[in-house]
């Protein structure tokens, strides 16, 4: 079995609950580079439907602060330049990315409304046109 490229400990610590400061400052990364980071990940990462609707549902004020708090930790992970394994790498580069994206969807699923699905298919169609 292939050994994760992130383990348990580390994604735990990227994971974890922080300030109400550092989420600020994890939901700004995130609304300035989300989108430039997904475009180049989409071919690399098979559930971007998830992922924007995770983004989608980060930026909701109804979304619960703690769900919120894990989703833009794991979405300013993805958009962070240099992490575990760098980007550029192709073929390897988004693997940290899609282990921490993977842990958080799943553990807020419930969380995810049809309204941020919607979202994120309509900006999936656009960016697509």
């Amino acid at each position: 079995m292939e050994k994760s490229v992130v383990t348990e400990a580390r994604l735990g610590e990227i994971l974890k609950p922080v300030s109400p400061e550092e989420n600020t400052r994890r939901e700004k990364r995130v609304r300035d580079n989300f989108w430039r980071t997904a475009r180049k990940a989409a071919r690399h990462i098979p559930f971007m439907e998830d992922v924007v609707a995770a983004y989608f549902a980060a930026l909701d004020s109804r979304t619960p602060t703690r769900v919120r708090g894990t989703l833009l930790a794991a979405l300013a992970y993805f958009v962070m330049p240099i992490d575990l394994v760098p980007d550029f790498i192709v073929g390897f580069g988004f693997t940290d990315d899609l282990a921490v994206l993977t842990a958080a969807v799943t553990a807020i699923q419930g969380h995810i409304k049809p309204s941020h699905r919607k979202a994120a298919r309509n900006a999936l169609d656009r960016d697509d046109a």
